[in-house]
């Protein structure tokens, strides 16, 4: 456990961003549940727009820090292939 002023401090400063973070990433998975019950219905102009939405969010995170780039272009991609299914 923190022993200095200084230490407690930087512990619940990063609690405070752990959760925040936890909570950014929980979203992401959110928007791409929204994109699968998108495609389930058989709506592609809707489907398209939720992996829009769902793509830009990933990229955020990835410009944080808060997934790997490798990890977000494995979900895009699969997103996107489900969605140009589809349209076929």
């Amino acid at each position: 456990m923190a022993n200095t002023k200084q230490a407690k401090k930087r512990a619940r400063q990063n609690e405070k961003r752990r959760q925040e973070n936890k909570w950014q990433v929980s979203r992401m998975y959110t928007h791409v549940k929204k994109v699968l019950l998108t495609i389930a219905t058989g709506d592609h102009g809707k489907a398209q727009t939720e992996y829009q939405i769902a793509t830009s969010y990933i990229d955020r995170l990835v410009i944080k820090g808060l997934i790997h780039k490798n990890k977000a272009a494995r979900h895009k991609s699969r997103l996107n292939k489900k969605v140009l299914a589809l349209a076929a």
